[in-house]
């Protein structure tokens, strides 16, 4: 039996032969290529001009823009995959490609496992478009994010901060968490607390701030000005009066504690009761140093 002896001349020999071959394949794959190419631009921009059409005039009855937005990138994503595999038709890789995804099942549900947060993002984000928890331009609490939904997608809503950050947040943190969403209530409640002299008569200064935050605030029907002591504080009678506005959101909750606050102390000191200040006293040892702010009770 004769021993066969490897020839290094004879192995770079077929390796030639070899590139060659696929060489001569591919140039003469080159037309293929250049339509399929161009088959995939064409299917680009035909998406693309979909999406927009799609999301103008095909959905225009639809009212909340986040499923205009999930329809119109689902439109977009099936022209592509459409365009896509016509280009791999026009390549002769259709069979190829149907033979890969037959013996794909098993390295799809490995990928499904690792890829499981996403997905569930995803599929979190679809049901999401299709509830009216969370629509476009709402105002929300989602565990500590809070701002104004700016985009909802397949896997994040994004939220623009009173700020003027972004911030991204999951689609599961909608879909497992609470949340608080306060664009579904038009009325929101503000609160505003302070604090009279000991000496002051409470009665009258109960009167007196129920009457102020009334006429300047309009409430409803079962709403009304609610005003409550709440405790004995170092140096004050501490209170806290809480009434309606039109808005839940932040900044004109703060125009209305303001505007209340200004009108609470103006109207006191012309009442001439006492919003006092805290009284500390230092003490070295064998002298007492009292410290108090120069006003006039």
């Amino acid at each position: 039996m004769t021993e066969e002896k490897f020839s290094v001349q004879d192995a770079i020999s077929s390796l030639w032969d070899k590139l060659d071959g696929w060489l001569d394949a591919i140039i003469l794959k080159l037309p293929n290529l250049a339509v399929a190419i161009l088959i995939i631009v064409v299917f680009y921009f035909i998406a693309k001009g979909l999406k927009k059409l799609s999301h103008k005039v095909l959905f225009k009855k639809v009212t909340d823009e986040s499923i205009k937005q999930v329809l119109s990138k689902l439109i977009y994503a099936i022209v592509l995959l459409i365009g896509f595999f016509i280009a791999l038709g026009v390549l002769q890789l259709d069979k190829v490609l149907t033979s890969v995804l037959a013996g794909a099942g098993v390295m799809g549900l490995a990928i499904g496992f690792a890829l499981q947060g996403t997905l569930g993002n995803t599929v979190s984000g679809f049901m999401l478009s299709f509830q009216p928890k969370v629509r476009i331009g709402d105002f929300i609490d989602a565990q500590g994010n809070v701002g104004y939904v700016e985009e909802i997608d397949l896997r994040n809503v994004t939220l623009r901060q009173p700020d003027n950050d972004y911030v991204i947040v999951p689609n599961k943190i909608f879909a497992e968490n609470s949340f608080i969403n306060y664009s579904w209530t038009e009325r929101g409640r503000v609160t505003v607390s302070c604090g009279v002299g000991y000496e002051d008569d409470l009665q009258k200064v109960e009167d007196l701030v129920v009457k102020i935050i009334s006429e300047n605030f309009e409430q409803r029907q079962n709403e009304g000005v609610e005003f409550f002591f709440t405790e004995f504080g170092d140096s004050s009678i501490n209170f806290m009066v809480r009434f309606w506005i039109t808005s839940q959101k932040p900044k004109p909750k703060y125009q209305a504690q303001h505007k209340a606050i200004k009108l609470i102390k103006k109207n006191f000191d012309e009442a001439g009761i006492n919003i006092p200040f805290p009284i500390r006293t230092l003490d070295f040892g064998k002298n007492k140093l009292q410290m108090e702010p120069n006003h006039d009770d």
